[in-house]
This record gives C-alpha cells, sequence and structure tokens, in this order.
C-alpha cells in the first residue's frame, strides 16, 4: 500500500536543492501593487526557485521528468550542508517580499508549499537529522537506474550522463561512511539489504547496454571500468555496514519521540488536523468498524458455516468468516499474473459508471518489484513518471513470491485473497495512485505537481476503495464490504501504530498482536508492518488523515449543492488541483461554488 514516489519528494533527501538559490537573481519585488503584476511576478519567482532546485537535486529533477541534470551527483558532506543552509535562509528572506493575502488563491497555495518545504528541509537537516542515522539514504542504484530505464532520450545520452554521474561513486559512499552517526539498526540492516539490490542495477542489463551503444571505444571502457569501481564501492559500503556498524553495537532508537513526531507530522501530512487529533479519530473509526464487520459477520456465518453454532464472541465470530473467505486466492507462481488480469476490469468499471475520465494514451505496466526498491515493506507500490516526462510509463510495482517459504506465501496470499487484492489494485492502479498522478501531472501548477502531498495522495487511493464500493463494485455483497472493512481497519490500525511506535513505546509483540487482533491481519502481514512503523515516521498516519478530509469534503459539498452534485464532477474537479493538501483544495473547491 505504499509508493515508490514519495521518495522522490522526502524532504530529507531533497534539501540540497536550496544552495543554488544564491545563484537566482533575488529581484523578486513586484513591480506595482496591482493583483495581476503581483501574481505575475511570483509565477517567475516559483520558476526561477523550481529551475535552481533541480540544478541541485538532479535525483528529484530526473524522477520528475527534468534529466537536464542526470550526470550530476551531490555528494552529500559537510561543506554541501553548510551552503544549503545558507541559500535556505536567503530564500525565506525572498519570500517575505510577497504577501500572501495578494496572490490568487492559487498562488497562495503555491506560496504555503513553498514556504512548508523551507521549513521542512531545514527540519530535516538541523533537527531530525536523519542523514546521520539512516544508511539507506545512500543507495546509487536507484537513481542510476532510472536514468538507464527512461525513454526521453537515446541510449548512448543515458549512458554518458550515467557514466559522468558514477565517476564520482567513490566520493559519494566515502561521505556517507562520514556522516553515519549512531544510526538504528533497522535502518543498517535495511541499507545493507537495498545496496546489495542496487548492485543488480550494476551487472548485466547495464554492460549489454553498454556493449550494444554507439559510444566510442575510449567511451565504453571508461564507463565499464568506473561501473566497476562503483560495484566495489558499493560492495565495500556493505562491507561497512556489516563489519563496523553492526558489531559496534552503537545504535540509537528508531523511534524518534513526540516532539518530533508531532512536529514532522504537521510538516509532512499539512492537515487541518493535530497528530492527536488524527490518532483520535482513528481510535473512534476503530471502534466503528468493529462494530459493522460483526453485523456483517452474523449475516455470513449461516452461509459458510451452515448449522454450525456462532461463536458467542464477535472477535471470533469475524475472524472465522475471513478466515473462510480469505481460503480464495491466487497461487504464489501466478500472484503477479493475477494483478495484471483485474487492470481491464478496473478501468471498464471506472468508465461504465462515469466515476471519472480515464486517459488510455498514459501507460501502466505491471512488472515485478525491482531488486533495489525491495526489503521496506511493501509489498506493492506505484513508480509515476514527473510533470515533465508525462509520456513516460507508470509502473505498478508488485514484489513476487519466488523463494519465499512456503508456509510465509501462503500467509501472504491469505492476507491478499481475490477480495483484498482487489481494492488493492483499486488503492495502486485504477482509479487511485495511477489515475491520480495522471491528473497530477496535467496540473497548470509545478509546485503542486512537485511539492506532492504524501497524504492527499495516498488519501486519495484510499478514498477511491470505499467510492467503488458506493458504486456497486463487488456486487455490494457483505463479502466485499466486509474484507473492506478489514483492509480500512488497516489503514485506520496504521495511523494508531504509527503515533504508538515512533511517539510511545509499544514493542513489536503488542503492535502484532494488536493488528492480528482488531486488524485481522495474518501474522507475515502483522510482522511486516512492525517493520515499516520503525522504518519510517508519519507517513503510515498519511492514509487514514487524507481519505478523511476528502470524504468529509464531498459530503460537505454534497450537502451544500443538495441534488446539483455530480460525483464524476467531484472527482475531476478535486484531481484538477494536482497533488495538494487537502485543505488547500477544499479551500479552493469552496470558492469556486
Amino acid at each position: 500500500m505504499t509508493n515508490s514516489y514519495p521518495s522522490r519528494l522526502v524532504l530529507a533527501a531533497a534539501v540540497a536543492g536550496l544552495a543554488a538559490f544564491s545563484a537566482c537573481n533575488s529581484n523578486t519585488k513586484p513591480t506595482s501593487g496591482t493583483p495581476e503584476t503581483v501574481d505575475a511576478d511570483f509565477d517567475r519567482y516559483k520558476q526561477r526557485f523550481i529551475d535552481s532546485l533541480w540544478y541541485y537535486n538532479p535525483e528529484w529533477a530526473s524522477s520528475a521528468g527534468y534529466h537536464r541534470y542526470d550526470s550530476l551527483l551531490v555528494i552529500p558532506n559537510a561543506g554541501r550542508r553548510q551552503t544549503e543552509a545558507a541559500a535556505l535562509a536567503r530564500r525565506r528572506q525572498e519570500m517575505e517580499i510577497f504577501k500572501v493575502e495578494d496572490l490568487s488563491v492559487n498562488n497562495q497555495t503555491d506560496y504555503r508549499l513553498l514556504q512548508n518545504y523551507l521549513a521542512s528541509a531545514r527540519f530535516y537537516a538541523d533537527t531530525l537529522r536523519d542523514w546521520q542515522w539512516n544508511p539507506a539514504n545512500y543507495n546509487l542504484g536507484s537513481s542510476v537506474a532510472e536514468i538507464l530505464n527512461g525513454r526521453y532520450h537515446p541510449l548512448d545520452r543515458r549512458l554518458r550522463a550515467i557514466s559522468t554521474k558514477i565517476s564520482r561513486a567513490a566520493d559519494y559512499y566515502e561521505a556517507a561512511k562520514q556522516n553515519i552517526q549512531t544510526p538504528t539498526r533497522e535502518h543498517t540492516n535495511l541499507a545493507i539489504l537495498q545496496t546489495q539490490g542496487g548492485l543488480a542495477v550494476f551487472g548485466p542489463a547495464l554492460q549489454d547496454s553498454v556493449a550494444k551503444s554507439g559510444l566510442s571505444a575510449q567511451e565504453k571502457k571508461d564507463l565499464t571500468s568506473r561501473i566497476a569501481t562503483t560495484r566495489l564501492v558499493m560492495e565495500g559500503y556493505v562491507r561497512f555496514l556489516q563489519q563496523e556498524v553492526l558489531p559496534a553495537g552503537k545504535f540509537r532508537s528508531f523511534r524518534i519521540g513526540k516532539p518530533l513526531f508531532d512536529r514532522k507530522f504537521a510538516l509532512d501530512i499539512q492537515s487541518t488536523y493535530s497528530a492527536d487529533q488524527v490518532y483520535q479519530k482513528a481510535q473512534q473509526h476503530r471502534r466503528e468498524l468493529l462494530r459493522d464487520m460483526g453485523r456483517r459477520a452474523t449475516r455470513l456465518w449461516p452461509k459458510y458455516f451452515p448449522g454450525q453454532a456462532m461463536p458467542a464472541d464477535s472477535v471470533a465470530l469475524i475472524k472465522q468468516v475471513i478466515s473462510k473467505l480469505s481460503e480464495k486466492h491466487a497461487t504464489p507462481a501466478g500472484f503477479v499474473q493475477a494483478v495484471k488480469d483485474q487492470m481491464p476490469t478496473l478501468v471498464k468499471w471506472v468508465d461504465d459508471h462515469q466515476l471519472l475520465t480515464q486517459d488510455p494514451t498514459k501507460p501502466l505496466v505491471v512488472r515485478e518489484t525491482p531488486l533495489y526498491m525491495r526489503g521496506s515493506g511493501a509489498g506493492a507500490s506505484i513508480s509515476a513518471p514527473g510533470p515533465y516526462d508525462k509520456a513516460a510509463n507508470t509502473y505498478y510495482n508488485v514484489e513476487p513470491l519466488d523463494g519465499q517459504p512456503a508456509a510465509q506465501a501462503e500467509s501472504y496470499l491469505r492476507e491478499y485473497n481475490q477480495y483484498t487484492l482487489q481494492i488493492l489494485n483499486i488503492h495502486e492502479a485504477i482509479p487511485g495512485h495511477y489515475t491520480q498522478l495522471v491528473y497530477a501531472n496535467r496540473s497548470p501548477s509545478l509546485v503542486k505537481s512537485i511539492f506532492g502531498n504524501g497524504a492527499m495522495i495516498e488519501g486519495w487511493a484510499v478514498y477511491t476503495e470505499r467510492m467503488m464500493l458506493e458504486s456497486g463494485y463487488g456486487g455490494n455483497t457483505d463479502e466485499i464490504w466486509l474484507m473492506w472493512d478489514k483492509w480500512n481497519m488497516r489503514v485506520t490500525l496504521n495511523a494508531i501504530l504509527d503515533h504508538d511506535v515512533q511517539a510511545g513505546t509499544i514493542t513489536e509483540a503488542q503492535a502484532v498482536a494488536l493488528l492480528q487482533r482488531d486488524g485481522f491481519q495474518e501474522e507475515a502481514e502483522a510482522r511486516n508492518k512492525w517493520r515499516r512503523a520503525t522504518l519510517s515516521q508519519v507517513q503510515l498516519s498519511s492514509y487514514f488523515t487524507g481519505s478523511t478530509e476528502i470524504y468529509d469534503l464531498r459530503q460537505e459539498l454534497k450537502k451544500q449543492q443538495g441534488s446539483k452534485f455530480d460525483l464524476k464532477t467531484f472527482h475531476e474537479q478535486f484531481l484538477s488541483y494536482g497533488s495538494a493538501p487537502v485543505k488547500y483544495i477544499r479551500q479552493m473547491m469552496l470558492g469556486d461554488n
């Protein structure tokens, strides 16, 4: 249920971008007091902001589809961080020239997003400081794969960019080693796994590309040598983590604590609700879901357990019915194909029921999750093209079950049975993440696309699950709704667990018990979620927060517009604002009515 695109927007990785602002023209003062001039000046200012951002964030730029700086590699050392701090201070000062109340509604939102970015960048660099304790921040495999697999430039040009980029691989990993101080054990193990996976990027596929390219003999020799060197330094980084960091045992806790959690929540989620308010809402929703599950399981019991006495305990009743429904699932070998097979059905349903307009020209490719992306705890994710590369493929990454022990694979497949697999595909693909990100790339505001709000993005995907079932998808049966209740309980428990793990003291045993009892999850899924909760902070809260805000907005507009309310119009208008925080989309939509 997570997505690879948030890593493209993570401010900790993107913070280097502000160093370029020293090269910007700081003459941003409006030429007159008229609204038209103020907005025009701010539009020009935004473009300079973005142009500078890309120069010093080449990896982020590549993922957004801006490939001018693919060959650049940022060395994350202390000097770089000092330059960034000075640049951030300058940019904050420049922003003060504009008065937000003088801007259009659209530009007011962009202004606040830029403000939030600047505040977040300093928080990540100076306060959270995960560049010190998260060794998984450093991996060349992902960025090189992005360039190699792209379609935007001819192969030779992309290979030359890779060659220049990895020429400083040794400096990059040396800086990473110097940065790492008292890491978490969990992030260290993740870094080992993902760096080993990243080595595959520099294997036969890249070598074959070099061999068949039109590069000169000298260029091929240089690139081949640099590939070999990169492999050596990546292997050296793994050894450093395995033989120096892990044995030393000098680890900090994976918990960031309540003050940091609350601040990170405010900056990352940008909700009208506080972290504590979301936590309380999630607890209330958990109770509501349990009541609904009990009612549906009671109605289903005679159908699946004819002649058998119904358990008096509601939790035991729900668990038995869910267990029975979970028996129908794909085979381990056929899991990825089962995902592919459901895509046409979802497309047809959305079209036939006029839920929103789709764009068949934007490719969606279901693929096995690349090795360098595995190990974070996400069984499925979306890798979407950025606003500069709109014609590129969107990849639906599905982690195959090859090589897993039979019992572990069976547990996973029971979790993603024939009902929940459909809900997963709605969430990740149609009309969830894939559809929303296609719309986001049409947004006239690059700021909203680039600084996409994770709670809005995840919230939309969760919202579509319920919306599809409300439209009749799945036959409106107790079976599909009971399994959605279970699925939505996972979203709800995500928010609870996120808070309890990162701002509290819950143990793994307690977390797994909670997920198995109230979430009715298989053990493998529960332990995987615990792992994910130790590796991330706040992101697990984004699903529940965003979906709650979207559904509340829909109900508010429905009440306001009465018989004039049209669901398709609501969806398309909501998505037209790009990936802005829901609280800002709400302001824009209510202002248009």
